[in-house]
Order: C-alpha cells, then structure tokens, then sequence
C-alpha cells in the first residue's frame, strides 16, 4: 500500500483556508429570492453577532441572517423577515427591514458610542439589593436615564428577607424619598414575597431588568419564570461585586401576559453622553427649580442664588438626591477629562 503524501505546511493553511471560506460562506449566506418565502412579522428575541433569533407570530423560534442593510438590531425589535425554504448551519432565515422603535434603552460606550440595549420598552425595572451594596447613586443614574428616553422606571428592592429591623427601617426611608415624588417601588424576596405585585406591574408591558451586578436578577428571573433556568453568579468574595452571568439580552414570555427582557449586568451606568442640562431635567423634583437660578451659568454647587440649593433647603428636594446629581457631575466631568487625556484608550 502507498505511502500517503504528507502536505506541505503551505498546503495545509490553504486547504484549512478553502474550509473556513466554506464555512462562513454556508454560515453568513444570503438566499436569492426564489429561495425565501414570503415576508413575515417578528420579534427579536435575542441578537448574536450577525445573528438574531426572532419570534414569529405563531410563537415559533426561527435563527436568521441579517441583511447588510440592517445596521442595529436589538431585542424587543420589531422586524420583517423571511425563511429559507432550507437551514444552513441551522440559520433558517433573514431579516430585511426593521420596525420603527417605540423606545429604545440606549447605553454610552467607549468604543461603539451610544450603543443600544433592548427596544420597545414599556417599563425599566430597576433592581436594588442590600447586596453587594445598596446604591442611591446606581439607582439615580437609571432614574436620570428612564427619564431622558421618556420609559417609565420601577424601583425593586430585592432580597428583602436579608433585612434586618434596622436595616429595614434604614432602607425603607430611603426609599420612601422616591415614593414622595411619584416612582413606584416594589420589594422582593428570594422565597417569593411580593412578586404578585410585581408580576402586576408588568403584565401585559414589555420590561426590561437592569441593575448592579449581584442583586439577584437573574435569581428573580428564575423565580419568575422556573422553566427559564438562567445561570446564576455569586458575589466575589474579594471585591464584594456581582460578577456577570447573563451574557446577551434575551427576552421571555410570561403566561398569562407580558414580557420580561434580562440584559447583561453592568456594575455602573454611565451618563457622560448626557449634557448637564439633561442630567437635571432627569431629575423630576429639580424640574420646577430650574431655570430659577440668579446667574445663567449657575453649577448648582457653592453658587449664589441657586435655585436647586433652595430647594434643599425649603425641603422639597431630597439632600441624598442633590449630592447624587453632584457626584453624577462629577463622575462625567472625570470620564470626559481622562477621554482628554487619553483618546486611543477609549
């Protein structure tokens, strides 16, 4: 028997080359028109790259291509698509156009700018927990964010059962202070507690969860929705943060109405694209004050005639609310400051 020809080292990268052509040639492939059926309305379930798995209206899951002229898409997007009349890879589709959005949940990056979260959102559940920490100024800057992009927020404190009496009283006055000025403000538990009134709030309404790292999230998505059985992470013993779990936003049904985004935890929720202008108005109690301010360039700081400080002082803007629209300030001035310094880092 013939002794089989080894390949040179050249031929080899060539033959691994053709392969991978092959593969992303079969992966990203692009149907004529006799290969597709017809146009067809779905929802974004979750996005992969240059893959999206969308919902049609019968409830089926289908993993489509995205045409070169889809340049965003999100979970909770609304879109046109259409299906291979065969899968390639298990891609069974194609999404050619997308629905104008609703709302669309928007985060600043360094690297892409302002990147989007989730679309067609109806609440922003904000969730908050003793652990790793409970957080005003996280809570505040997704407050300022709900406002800026007009999507109405709800305030959860998770893992109450961890309360004790003092902590409790502690963090129910706190929370108090956003009750006065009209947000809603739900507790939870692990073992379950208040979650019909959770699952009320939601029902029928498209919500996305968001919140530091740690909170319970996805423990909550899980208690929710059992059949779901998302990865859960702990607390890092060394930093005292959450680490992430949930990689990718995806959204799930609820059974008797309504939808629950779960997006990727992340520890801090950066608002240096906003102008300080639009910082304030996120602030809902600052609304009827601004504008009263003596001098026009006023910072809202040590400045004579601020109407803001005023405020605090007559008792109708909350002290801990104030000193987290300062330190807001202060963390976006830092942020743009060390962009300054250092563009090619960003």
């Amino acid at each position: 028997m013939a002794k089989k020809k080894r390949l040179s080292k050249n031929q080899v990268r060539r033959v691994q080359s053709n392969q991978n052509k092959r593969l992303t040639k079969n992966e990203n492939k692009q149907w004529d028109e006799s290969e597709l059926g017809p146009q067809l309305q779905g929802i974004v379930i979750s996005r992969f790259g240059q893959h999206a798995d969308i919902e049609d209206e019968k409830g089926n899951i289908e993993r489509c291509n995205l045409r070169r002229a889809v340049k965003s898409l999100v979970t909770g997007d609304r879109v046109v698509w259409r299906a291979g009349k065969e899968s390639y890879h298990g891609i069974s589709g194609v999404v050619e156009a997308v629905h104008p959005r609703k709302t669309v949940l928007t985060r600043p990056d360094y690297y892409d700018g302002i990147k989007p979260i989730a679309a067609n959102i109806d609440h922003i559940i904000i969730v908050s927990s003793i652990a790793p920490e409970f957080s005003r100024n996280i809570i505040d800057r997704y407050l300022v964010a709900c406002e800026d992009i007009g999507i109405t927020p709800i305030i959860v404190l998770n893992k109450s059962d961890l309360l004790d009496d003092q902590s409790a009283k502690f963090v129910d006055q706190e929370l108090q202070s956003y009750r006065d000025i009209g947000y809603k403000v739900l507790y939870s538990s692990m073992h379950g507690d208040g979650l019909d009134d959770l699952k009320g709030a939601m029902k029928d309404k498209i919500n996305i969860f968001v919140g530091q790292s740690g909170v319970g999230k996805t423990s909550l998505l899980n208690t929710l929705l059992p059949e779901v059985e998302a990865v859960t992470g702990e607390i890092s013993e060394g930093s005292g943060l959450g680490k992430h779990t949930t990689t990718t936003a995806r959204l799930y049904h609820f059974a008797d109405g309504g939808d629950l985004i779960d997006s990727p935890g992340i520890r801090e929720f950066s608002l240096w694209h906003l102008e300080a202008e639009r910082i304030a108005s996120g602030f809902i109690e600052f609304r009827k004050h601004l504008g009263g301010c003596r001098f026009r360039d006023c910072k809202h700081k040590n400045d004579p005639g601020c109407a803001l400080v005023a405020g605090v002082e007559a008792g109708e803007i909350h002290p801990a609310r104030y000193h987290s629209f300062l330190r807001i300030l202060e963390t976006m001035d830092d942020a743009k400051n060390a962009r300054n310094r250092n563009p090619n880092t960003y």
